[in-house]
């Protein structure tokens, strides 16, 4: 029990310096400076190129006319494990895929740190979960976790079918590890999906991020 409650304050930690205020300052930004300039709401979503799960290659750009979802997880997150160990984040990238979605997961832990995993690790937690992305990218110099201002796990985002950044935050508006709080909660992804695939504008496009702190190189 000791140990489950110091995970918890730690996370509780890792949760009120990793939210909110750096993102909406890097994701307010005007895109200066070199070619691969940070991420900004209602500007093209910056380029990159990964490793996946499965040995190959994806870039940002093969996706061009999709809607696009970027997550940043780290299994061993109690605010990860919320969405998955409840079954909401399949459930989402289920009904997300089913409209046509393209759902991209990200891992910038880097190695040695929590929340890195091998390529056959990445895959059995996919198979065990059921998740569903169309892809697990690998950044563990966290190249595209920097460019994005990702700071949390989850952390999500979502790009239209032009290629603009159009969402970025927290996955709904309940910052609890509790799975009971899903149910209520206002999901933040869902509904920018929603919107990007009416045509319609996003209601609140930028949000404060909530989890456990990126574990960068």
């Amino acid at each position: 029990m000791r140990d489950r409650a110091a995970e918890a304050n730690a996370t509780r930690r890792e949760f009120l310096v990793g939210t909110g205020v750096v993102v909406a300052a890097g994701l307010m930004g005007s895109l200066t400076g070199p070619a691969h300039a940070a991420a900004a709401i209602a500007h093209p979503a910056p380029p990159f190129s990964a490793t996946t799960s499965s040995g190959g290659r994806v870039q940002l750009t093969d996706h061009l006319g999709k809607v696009v979802v970027l997550e940043w997880t780290n299994h061993d997150c109690p605010y990860v494990r919320k969405h998955y160990e409840s079954g909401n984040m399949q459930v989402l990238q289920k009904d997300a895929a089913a409209k046509g979605v393209v759902w991209l997961t990200l891992i910038s832990s880097a190695p040695g740190t929590q929340g890195y995993v091998t390529a056959a690790q990445a895959n059995e937690l996919t198979a065990k979960r059921q998740a569903a992305p169309a892809a697990v990218l690998f950044d563990p110099e966290g190249t595209i976790g920097k460019l994005y201002k990702a700071t949390v796990t989850p952390h999500m985002y979502v790009i239209d079918t032009q290629g603009m950044l159009v969402y970025a935050g927290a996955i709904d508006d309940r910052p609890t590890t509790r799975q009971a709080d899903i149910q209520g909660a206002q999901n933040y992804v869902r509904a920018a999906l929603d919107a990007v695939l009416a045509g319609q504008a996003i209601k609140t496009p930028l949000t404060r991020a909530y989890g456990c702190t990126i574990k960068y190189a």
